[in-house]
């Protein structure tokens, strides 16, 4: 979450650092200060760069001239944002302007200080010589005094400046740790004539995990006014929800398949009116909630909804759904496409209802379909070309090994459940050996002794290991505790740590990654749907029953995703080797690369299926290493979200698209540039998967 400038200086100002007086108008209270004397800076309030490019910081020197600004300010669209804000600062005498940032880096796995002498607008120009300072500072070590020393050298000043610098970078980095912030930039960072630090502008981004966590003192954050009414709502409601500008409402459980049906909808010319995630969760409440926001937005003129039963059963979806219409007419037509889990009593239900604004689709190009039939004459055309890609390379002659070992995990692999006394653990415990897994213990502290569904339970993952052989365990622990739960594996060796917990802040999890080695823990995760072989391990929450035995290994940042294009796969007839949700988050544990890796030599692996997403680098990093390395299996790919929109957090913490990392075009040419074959769309992928096996 993006705080504005007045936000940021509020929370740097409680830090202790020295941030100008300032006051904050509506367009309902402009008003010159009496408490801030003249001349006056008026500086528009929205979650965008660029903002003095555009005009958007003003000096007044009268009343009435502050009253001209002000209202030239309030009438401005500044990079697709309105202004619902104006922070009114007195002048500063400016001797120096400098540049200072704490920011967790996801591409370096660190968190980074950058300084720099040149500030406000000049740091983004700077090249050469002049290029900021940038240092690793430790996660756990933390800020040292040579961090200090290197930043202040850097900025340039007389070192009577030394003391107050050192001071203001302290608090910085404390306000970053204590908060667990992303980002906490000061530009520019100024010297004043008479000697002063002061932050003159502030930028920080909180963790929403770290928001959640701690709503009693982050959630005064939240700015609704930065937001529409259908995204504030959702955020009520838990609701991951992103406004587009199309016409068609989605409603979607997973995040990976809403991305997906998002692309899909948009690249046949059926531009999608937001991003909407239902999550696991489909009951009567939720689908109201969802709903009515999609039916209050007029933008949204019909509504997909587009559902992949994995653990949700689409009957209960159905039923939920008509609960909320209760026989009455819905205020927009409803496109229905239900499969897996119980799709067809779902649908069942539907047609036997008979509900005369609900088009039932088993198939996406029949949704499609009927979605063009009810296009409406006056609705919003965007373009989103679909580039069309080489067809597979002719496949080449597999070379065996003499291996079939993979990841090592089997029929006959043990496995551990940390949490497991917890109500979601023992539903995944009992479906998890309902497939045929062995679990073999479980851990909750002091509840040892006890039994969960036949399984015994230790106080600790050592007295776990000491009584059994443990090749693999699942964590089902809350999120500020999980962090803890994967070292206190790592600590055992255990082999394989699938860590299922979901909104674990980043830098939590990211010092925990630093703490593995030198243990031989993999850790799979967090935000994983977690590892199956199929017809003989299941550890995760994934559905059985959508897996086949093959020699397709298919690797995903998504659950959904992952469970649709392998029950597509498995109707084709082509089985999976193994299946690894590598997690959506922005620090993981093992990657792409590395499960490539294991399966390189596995003789049971013929192809790889890599399901990706917008954000990071996983994706270029994988091209480079299949490219660099001769990796001789045949490559398949798809991308979620190429039409995301910039910026936009789509469900997973990692599903961001900056604009400078991350990107689409990127990502597909890196792919195009190493020999894996592209698909474009779900529909395809069987076809594409056996041409490229042969």
């Amino acid at each position: 979450m993006f705080l504005n400038e007045h936000l940021s200086k509020i929370l740097f100002g409680e830090a202790g650092i020295n941030v100008p007086q300032g006051v904050l108008l509506t367009p309902d209270t402009v008003e010159v200060p009496a408490s801030i004397p003249a001349p006056w800076y008026l500086k528009a309030q929205v979650l965008t760069g660029g903002r003095g490019k555009a005009g958007g910081i003003l000096r007044a020197e009268t009343p009435e001239a502050f009253r001209e600004c002000a209202k030239k300010i309030f009438g401005m669209t500044i990079k697709g944002h309105n202004v619902p804000f104006i922070r009114v600062e007195p002048a500063t005498d400016i001797r120096k302007e400098c540049y200072l940032s704490f920011i967790l880096s996801r591409e370096r796995k660190d968190l980074l200080l950058t300084t720099s002498r040149a500030g406000g607008m000049e740091v983004e120009n700077a090249s050469g010589q002049e290029k900021p300072l940038i240092q690793r500072v430790p996660i756990d070590a933390g800020l040292r005094d040579h961090h200090l020393r290197a930043a202040f050298f850097e900025m340039g000043v007389e070192k009577a400046h030394w003391p107050g610098f050192r001071d203001l970078a302290t608090k910085l980095y404390a306000a970053v740790r204590d908060n667990g912030l992303l980002l906490a930039e000061i530009n520019p960072l100024v010297l004043t004539g008479e000697g002063e630090w002061v932050a003159l502008d502030g930028k920080v981004e909180l963790d929403d995990n770290v928001v959640e966590m701690r709503a009693e003192t982050l959630e005064r954050f939240y700015t609704p006014e930065h937001y529409s009414r259908e995204e504030t709502l959702a955020r009520e409601a838990g609701l991951s929800y992103v406004e587009l500008k199309g016409w068609v409402g989605i409603l979607v459980n997973g995040a990976g398949l809403a991305m997906a049906t998002m692309d899909l909808l948009n690249f046949n010319g059926l531009t999608a009116a937001n991003f909407m995630d239902l999550g696991g969760a489909a009951n009567r409440e939720r689908m109201q909630r969802a709903l009515d926001l999609l039916f209050r937005n007029a933008n949204v003129r019909a509504v997909f909804i587009n559902l992949f039963g994995g653990i949700v059963s689409c009957a209960e979806v159905a039923r939920a759904l008509l609960a909320v219409l209760d026989g009455n007419r819905s205020p927009k037509p409803l496109v229905v496409r239900m499969a897996g889990f119980e799709s067809e009593e779902g649908r069942a239900l539907l047609r036997e209802a008979g509900h005369p604004d609900i088009f039932i689709a088993t198939e996406m190009h029949e949704a499609l379909d009927h979605l063009r039939t009810i296009k409406p004459q006056d609705a919003p055309v965007y373009d989103y070309p679909l580039i069309e890609e080489a067809a597979p390379n002719p496949p080449v002659g597999r070379i065996e090994s003499g291996r079939s070992v993979g990841l090592g995990l089997g029929a006959g692999s043990n496995v551990l459940v940390q949490g497991i006394t917890g109500k979601v653990a023992q539903r995944h415990v009992q479906l998890m050996q309902e497939f045929g897994t062995r679990i073999v213990a479980g851990v909750t502290p002091f509840k040892g002794g006890s039994d969960v569904l036949g399984v015994p339970v230790y106080d600790s993952v050592h007295e776990a290991c000491r009584q059994h052989r443990i090749d693999a365990s699942i964590i089902f622990v809350p999120a500020p505790f999980a962090p803890d739960a994967v070292l206190e594996a790592a600590s055992e060796d255990v082999p394989w740590v699938v860590c299922i917990t979901e909104g674990i802040a980043q830098s939590a999890m990211l010092s925990a990654f630093k703490n593995i080695p030198p243990s031989r823990t993999r850790v799979i995760g967090p935000n994983t749907p977690g590892i199956i072989v199929p017809r003989q391990t299941k550890i995760g929450i994934m559905p059985g029953y959508v897996f086949e035995p093959g020699h397709v290994a298919v690797f995903s940042r998504s659950g959904t995703l992952t469970y649709e294009a392998c029950a597509r796969l498995s109707a084709a007839g082509i089985g999976q080797s193994v299946s690894v949700g590598i997690g959506g988050d922005s620090f993981i544990g093992t990657n792409f690369i590395d499960l490539c890796e294991l399966v390189r030599d596995d003789d049971n692996t013929h192809a790889v299926l890599v399901l990706g997403e917008v954000g990071g680098s996983a994706e270029e990093e994988l091209a480079r290493y299949v490219r660099d390395t001769g990796f001789e299996k045949p490559v398949i790919s798809f991308i979620a979200a190429r039409t995301a929109p910039p910026g936009k957090r789509l469900g997973h913490a990692g599903a961001i698209l900056d604009e400078k990392t991350g990107g689409v075009v990127g990502k597909l040419q890196a792919m195009r540039d190493a020999g894996f074959t592209i698909c474009p769309d779900l529909a395809r992928l069987p076809e594409l998967v056996k041409k490229a096996m042969g």
